[in-house]
This record gives C-alpha cells, structure tokens and sequence, in this order.
C-alpha cells in the first residue's frame, strides 16, 4: 500500500500577479521551490487562505529571488494580488519508505520574505504508529 505523504510546502506565500490568458500554471521563485525541492513541472495543491479555493496546477520557475507567486490561466481567476495562499505538493511512499520521509516547510511574511524553514520526520513509534517530529536545526 502507497500512502499520499506532504513532500513539501509553502505556507503564507502571497499572489504577486496573474494572467488569466497564460497557458497555465503558477510562477514561482525557483529559490523558495529549491529549499523545499519543488521542481519544475512538478503537480501542487493550492489553497486560497482569503477566499477558499482550491484548485491544482504545475509549478514553473520565475525569476530567481524575485519572490514572485503568479497564477496563470483558469487559476487566475482564483485569487487576487495579496492573497494568502499555501501551496502543498504530495509524494507517495510505502510504510517502510516513511521513515525516510523529510518534507520541509517554507513559512512566509507579509512580503513574501521566507521567514523559517520546518523539516519534518517520521518517527516509528510501537504498535506500527507513525508520528511527525521537526528536525532542529535547519538551514534558512
């Protein structure tokens, strides 16, 4: 059996723009991506904290240390300038591939500006339960 695990997350990221007449997608500064190890092309969730949508789409890379955050296309219409979004991406991993799980958490203020970096662990604990622990000590 296969469980859908966190990989990784940008939490409080906020929309910089959008192009409702793009292809599709969202932009997002590959900076923020690599310290989470978002790729390009890879699948995310994204959740609308001011509106409550939810809606799926694909990451591609904008312009390093621009901080950028641009929905494209249907996704577009979504969300405004300043919204408050978490974007989540998923991986599935076998009971015994979790103990090798690490997704990290990318927190953002206001401006866009990473202000903590959250790795998580998953710790076998007895009777075959599983519980998360943050590593300490990661890198900003």
């Amino acid at each position: 059996m296969l469980r859908s695990m966190l990989a990784a997350k940008l939490h409080g990221i906020r929309v910089t723009g959008s192009d409702l007449h793009y292809e599709g997608s969202i932009v997002l500064d590959p900076v923020h991506c690599e310290r989470v190890g978002l790729l390009p092309f890879q699948f995310v969730e994204i959740w609308n904290k001011c509106s409550g949508a939810r809606i799926s789409t694909y990451v591609i890379y904008g312009r390093r240390r621009s901080g950028c955050c641009v929905l494209n296309g249907a996704a577009a219409r979504t969300c405004q300038v300043g919204d408050e979004l978490i974007i989540a991406a998923q991986c599935a991993v076998s009971d015994a591939e979790l103990a090798t799980l690490r997704p990290r958490v990318l927190i953002f203020d206001h401006r866009n500006r990473a202000v903590r970096l959250d790795q998580y662990r998953m710790v076998a604990l007895r009777n075959g339960r599983f519980a998360a622990r943050r590593v300490i000590g990661v890198k900003r």
